[in-house]
């Protein structure tokens, strides 16, 4: 027998005689009695019982000890209080457990952590009509599913998830954007982050001696323990994963600077909205608003200010005011008369790390694309541990009930194979409570259906146990990914209670989502209101391409997330077809009480596999567009990349639909890109110049 199956068999021996006896029993006692333990010496049994301990504190399931007066640890007494290994009954309503199956069914297969919020969902849903079986909710589709995307970077995010769980030291090579070289690292993981479409590692870098935050996707090779002890180190206290999960792209790293920004009235409420809680927000004394916040990359803030054109201008630092100057003079010269390029041909050192990075990026993002893989891989898998708790407690539900079960129907609902289904039976057979009393039998037949025989002690195991950490995580990071967009949802509500009955908020201990996007939440709540009663909206809603603010009555279908944050699908009836609209940019919203008939042409959700996962709307036309050495490794590692230049600059092909979404994007990277070609969008660049000038 291997020996993880021995261990998971004795752990879970353990418990159950613990629960069965419910007295304090001493290690001598434990010793005799339980399963796999008795065959050990002394020295071999204090090993493995002190091991099984942590693991099972570990897991949340912590073994009560008593010590006597006089200290002598061989009579320590052990026990396991049932609240400390079930779940307390969490009393959802039905409307939640209906959200949380949306979460699931919108997840699953792609979420990074898709099947250990399988297995919470049935432990949180005990005793109820599974969330699972409910009927699937079509008015809410996911372009941004949490996905670890490929294999590699999901093996990595599995490896360095346990490292967190584990508190152990972990060493990998690095691929640093700034320097453009991978060095070797050690790291105290402290957090996982996922912001913008990227996981990222908070953890203290024993290099630096500081804090640092690592992106998984530019972790190179294989991610190692750097020691064979069970723990390496513990997480500070005073550590809040809250603060990098509220940070904008201008304040990673030491945000000691502190800058001041003009907003033009145009756009000071979606500034407001979108990034005041980066910082703080007043009136201008001429109009506008004046917004304060602390950075820690200039060169970021300045992207920022740029991109909102002729809107915005920084009033302090002196010095920010020089760069952002500087930067539209450049990005004006290089797009006067014909701008002159090195010759086409790789740059020297070309195979280098940030080559070898681009390589990985677009594996990584072919595997994503790959059409033939199956939606409902598991991307994750959770501790056998997890899944034997939940198998017996589905398996003495049955027997209790005299009911058979089928098999199929049991490897479907906990997603797993034929095989390991077989396995985990065997296991479970095996579980005792001492003295030859077993949890339970059960056989599954030639016919496909698994008969069980509970034995009076199965009482321990039937009720949920707590969740694992992992699967605490990831039903908390599937309501903070989804937020409370679902019409007729109540995630923030389940959220609430799911974090009363853990009594922790898993989000502090190893795992936050930032919310994607900006603050829509008083938009969503009156558009989701407007899905469920079928009712028509009317928006006042800002177009940025056109610098204009336009009012639309529209028929509301569903709520749709992508790279930019969250759309509402509609029909429009003034222009007879579906269109989309970012929340963040509707100013005022209202519910009309005229309602609407569903167009069953209308299929709200048919491109979320394009634009809302990739940026780049459909359209009929490509620009080349030139990128400085200093800002090519971002390119390639986010673009496709037309030519390779000798001086280490790209050229890079953009999809546009409109010549101002493109000007955006240049400004974007101020003064680093220029447009080469069509001949249109680089007048473009020069008008918006131009205007940039005359506010600077």
């Amino acid at each position: 027998m291997a020996k993880d199956t021995e261990k998971l068999i004795r752990q879970l021996s353990l418990i159950s005689y613990l629960m069965a006896e419910r007295r304090p029993v001493t290690a001598l006692e434990i010793r005799r009695d339980v399963e796999g333990y008795s065959g050990m010496n002394e020295d071999a049994f204090a090993r493995r019982f002190y091991a099984d301990r942590s693991e099972l504190d570990a897991l949340g399931i912590a073994l009560t000890v008593e010590k006597p007066v006089d200290g002598v640890a061989e009579q320590e007494n052990y026990s396991l209080r049932p609240e400390n290994f079930h779940l307390p009954a969490i009393a959802f309503t039905d409307r939640e457990l209906a959200s949380l199956q949306t979460a699931l069914s919108l997840l699953d297969g792609e979420f990074a952590y898709a099947e250990p919020l399988r297995m919470a969902l049935q432990q949180i849903s005990w005793g109820r009509p599974s969330p699972l079986n409910a009927p699937d909710q079509g008015s809410i589709a996911l372009g941004i599913t949490g996905s670890a995307g490929g294999h590699e970077l999901t093996s990595r995010l599995a490896k360095v998830e346990t490292a967190i769980f584990r508190h152990k030291t972990i060493t990998f090579d690095y691929y640093t954007m700034e320097r453009d070289e991978t060095g070797p690292r050690k790291v105290d993981p402290y957090h996982l982050l996922f912001q913008g479409g990227q996981f990222y590692l908070l953890g203290h870098a024993h290099e630096r001696g500081a804090l640092r935050v690592f992106r998984l996707s530019r972790i190179r090779g294989k991610v190692a323990y750097a020691t064979k002890a069970e723990h390496d180190f513990r997480r500070p206290t005073d550590f809040d994963p809250r603060a990098y999960a509220n940070r904008a792209d201008w304040q990673f790293g030491d945000a000691t600077q502190e800058a001041q920004v003009w907003i033009s009235d145009r756009i000071g409420w979606q500034v407001e909205r979108h990034f005041g809680r980066f910082g703080s927000v007043a009136p201008a004394p001429d109009g506008g608003i004046v917004f304060t916040t602390r950075y820690a990359n200039a060169r970021q803030l300045a992207s920022w200010v740029m991109r909102l054109g002729e809107h915005a201008r920084v009033l302090e630092p002196e010095a920010l005011r020089d760069e952002v100057a500087e930067r539209v003079e450049l990005l004006a010269a290089r797009h006067d008369g014909e701008l002159e390029l090195a010759p086409e041909g790789p740059p020297p050192g070309a195979l280098s790390a940030s080559a070898n990075g681009a390589a990985n990026g677009h594996a990584a993002a072919a595997a994503r694309a790959e059409p033939n893989e199956p939606k409902r891989e598991a991307q994750i898998r959770p501790e056998r541990f997890a899944r034997l708790v939940t198998l017996a407690s589905v398996l003495i539900e049955a027997g209790r009930k005299g009911e058979l079960l089928v098999a199929d129907e049991v490897c479907e609902q906990l997603q797993i194979t034929e095989q390991e289904l077989h396995e985990d039976v065997q296991v479970l057979n095996v579980v005792n409570f001492g003295g030859g009393s077993y949890v339970l039998y059960a056989e599954v037949n030639a016919d496909g259906m698994i008969e069980v025989d509970p034995e009076p002690y199965s009482d321990n195991f039937a009720r949920p146990a707590r969740l694992l950490p992992v699967e605490a995580k990831a039903l908390i990071a599937a309501i903070d990914l989804i937020g409370d967009h679902l019409p007729e949802g109540a995630l923030e509500g389940a959220r609430e209670k799911i974090v009363a009955a853990l009594g922790v908020d898993p989000m502090e201990q190893g795992l936050q989502f930032a919310r994607q996007g900006a603050d829509d939440s008083d938009v969503a709540r009156v558009v989701s209101e407007a899905i469920t009663g079928r009712r028509l909206i009317r928006l006042e809603y800002y177009k940025p391409n056109e610098d204009q603010f336009s009012e639309r009555v529209l028929e509301p279908y569903a709520l749709i997330n992508g790279r930019e944050g969250w759309y509402v699908a509609t029909f429009d009836p003034n222009k007879d077809a579906v269109r989309h609209f970012r929340l963040d940019r509707v100013k005022e919203i209202e519910v009309l009480e005229e309602t609407f008939e569903p167009r069953p042409e209308v299929d709200p959700s048919a491109d979320v596999e394009g634009w809302p996962r990739t940026g780049e709307v459909p359209a009929s036309r490509t620009a080349r567009v030139w990128v400085s050495p200093e800002r090519a490794r971002w390119a390639r590692e986010e673009r496709h990349v037309h030519r390779e230049l000798t001086d280490g600059s790209v050229v890079v092909e953009l999809s546009f639909a409109g010549a101002d979404w493109l000007v955006r994007e240049v400004l974007k990277e101020a003064g680093d890109a220029a447009v080469l070609e069509p001949a249109e969008a680089r007048e473009a660049v020069r008008d918006a110049v131009a205007k940039l000038r005359v506010v600077r």
